[in-house]
């Protein structure tokens, strides 16, 4: 089973062909096809490629499924004895994407 890592929003993924996935938010429209050519690793099932630090030539190419937010994250912060406290929340943006064809 062929899979590669890839590299993209500050963040690195592990991903097989049909693959469905949550990355930070990529600017597309839904139904949009994007590619991805910062590949880190590339394995066919036998060989394994491994860049420095990207393999030239190799591609994850994905749909974008949706755009949606994550759920709400809550930061608390508080300094005993002191009456202080403060509660911030805040929600991804995150694009879903199916992944198409990884080619090396």
């Amino acid at each position: 089973m062929a899979y590669a890592i890839f590299k993209t929003g500050g963040k690195q993924y592990r991903v097989s062909e049909g693959d469905s996935i949550d990355v930070e938010n990529i600017e597309a429209a839904v139904g949009d096809n994007t590619s991805f050519p910062e590949v880190l690793l590339f394995n066919d099932g036998t060989n394994t490629t491994l860049g420095d630090p990207f393999i030239k030539g190799a591609t994850v190419e994905a749909e974008v499924v949706d755009q949606h937010r994550d759920k709400k994250v809550i930061a608390f912060k508080f300094k005993r004895r002191k009456g202080f406290h403060k509660t911030k929340g805040h929600r991804r943006h995150l694009t879903r994407l199916e992944i198409k064809k990884i080619s090396a």
